[in-house]
């Protein structure tokens, strides 16, 4: 079985079970909810999964649920939208949102499947990345508010010399919160250190 969960969102409980029953079969870890704001509600905590959701919904619609699905989880969280009211200008505006697939309904289950399948290989792809960003900032959280200062100031490029100036203190000093920055977030070098700093700032 995937390690990546598929969450199905669908007010219509028929569709809503069938396409659980399905996934299941299929060899997916898959959860459903009724709607986009019992999903939000009960909002999982899975670090990666795909999501599998209606548009014309009560309380929360499709359009709305990605808009705030793309501020909680990025892209780590994959959308597909399916539903029985296609039209252009919905499509343009949902790609536009993000969703990575639009299914008009009635679709065949195997379409499901293949774009769901689809999602969870790009996820695979992207975890070593998101274990990357994890786990720099896991180390970000050691530093002490100095060194999170001093952090900070050089991965906007600032110099030893302007990051006295800003904090007020000698550049000896800089120099040796520097060292411990280097230490702690294990970078050997500037350059990964920024490169950690884009990371943790993308997560």
């Amino acid at each position: 079985m995937t390690p990546h969960s598929v969450f199905v969102i669908d007010d219509d409980p028929a569709t809503r079970d069938a396409l659980l029953t399905f996934l299941r079969g299929a060899g997916l870890r898959a959860r459903a909810f009724a709607d986009g704001q019992d999903f939000l509600d009960h909002l999982p905590e899975d670090t990666t999964a795909c999501v599998l959701t209606d548009v014309r919904m009560p309380h929360l619609d499709g359009v709305e649920l990605v808009r705030r699905l793309r501020d909680l989880r990025g892209h780590r969280w994959p959308v597909i939208v399916m539903t029985g009211h296609a039209d252009v200008p919905l499509a343009v505006q949902m790609m536009k949102a993000g969703v990575v697939d639009f299914i008009e309904k009635p679709f065949e289950p195997n379409r499901i499947l293949d774009s769901v399948r689809g999602c969870i290989n790009a996820l695979a792809s992207l975890r070593p990345e998101i274990e990357a960003r994890e786990a720099a900032a896991a180390r970000l959280a050691t530093l002490t508010p100095r060194e999170r200062q001093v952090f900070d100031a050089l991965i906007r490029g600032r110099s030893n010399k302007e990051i006295a100036l800003d904090l007020d203190i000698s550049p000896r000093t800089v120099e040796i919160f520097r060292a411990k920055v280097m230490q702690k977030m294990q970078a050997d070098s500037l350059s990964a250190l920024v490169r950690m700093g884009l990371r943790i700032g993308d997560a």
